[in-house]
């Protein structure tokens, strides 16, 4: 393969939903990691971390009820906390896969700022729900303090938190700099580390940075030429579940933004993929998506399947 540079946003299925589900689940993705770096690609891997901030943002708030004394610990600790044991999980796996193919590359992994913007409308409107579930009194409570709290599909009560979109990552010259020395870097966990800049102090807020939204970004600035949004299905489709449902081999920027006119991706789901894959693709010559699973990424920068979106 021609050398390129790939950036790589894992989907929650390659990490798996806790410790023990994840340090099996990483041994699989480092397998295809190394498949692609095998072939001599520059790698940059970025990863969610749902259900691993919302274990550790869980385990604090019950701390908090248990011990008076306990304070608050804010949404930005618990991704940057989320950040390292994933990242060492996924990049002792990498190495070891490296190890037993006896290929000499280094595996780093960088904990990532991203910046928002204060003003962004997203903060107006909060709508991720995260943290342990509330009762009724405990949500008003909240409420009454100023915290944004939704009700989550009928389960209860949970504080709710923007979705800004990225600005900058702050780590970048970092980041560019390893992939020049051959490094296969991680970074960008869950999106990175909200921040925003307060005349050059960088504050942690409470939000939550789509992944593929800052994978985007990323790919972008390092002049990628792949961007791989690895998902649950092989290929996107068009009317999902229908009975004229039509898998997509091949997707233009174009095409992608007449079916989303259309209303035919999910919104909680497909949609901010395809609007993550359009962003990169629009941003330099010669940059194209991938979306597909993990275990066919290499097929697919081979052309063999997945849906490549390009300009």
């Amino acid at each position: 393969m021609e050398k390129k540079k790939i950036v790589i946003a894992l989907g929650g299925n390659a990490l798996g939903k806790d410790v023990e589900e994840q340090k099996e689940a990483v041994e699989k993705t480092a397998k295809v990691i190394v498949d692609l770096a095998e072939q001599g690609a520059d790698m940059i891997i970025t990863h969610g971390n749902g259900p691993q901030v919302g274990m550790i943002q869980d385990a604090m708030d019950n701390l908090m009820v248990k011990y008076e004394n306990f304070k608050q610990i804010p949404l930005p600790t618990s991704v940057a906390m989320s950040q390292g044991y994933i990242g060492i999980d996924l990049q002792n796996a990498i190495k070891y896969e490296l190890y037993k193919r006896n290929m000499d590359r280094k595996v780093s992994t960088i904990l990532s700022q991203v910046e928002v913007d204060a003003a962004d409308k997203a903060f107006e409107n909060p709508t991720k729900p995260i943290g342990r579930f509330l009762t009724e009194e405990e949500a008003k409570k909240m409420e009454a303090g100023g915290v944004h709290v939704m009700e989550d599909a009928g389960r209860g009560y949970r504080v709710a938190v923007a979705s800004p979109m990225p600005k900058r990552i702050r780590e970048l010259g970092t980041i560019r700099t390893l992939v020049e020395a051959g490094h296969i870097v991680i970074t960008c966990g869950g999106g990175g580390i909200p921040v925003v800049d307060r005349d050059g102090r960088l504050q942690g807020v409470n939000a939550v940075i789509d992944k593929d939204n800052a994978s985007s970004l990323l790919a972008a600035q390092l002049g990628a030429d792949y961007l791989i949004i690895l998902t649950a299905v092989e290929k996107v489709a068009i009317n999902f579940g229908k009975e004229n449902q039509e898998w997509l081999s091949d997707l233009t920027v174009e095409q992608a933004k007449q079916y989303i006119e259309e209303n035919q991706f999910a919104k909680g789901s497909m949609l901010p993929k395809i609007e993550a894959a359009i962003r990169f693709a629009e941003s330099g010559e010669g940059r194209k998506t991938l979306i597909t699973l993990l275990d066919k990424a290499a097929a697919g920068i081979a052309g063999e399947t997945g849906t490549v979106i390009h300009y």
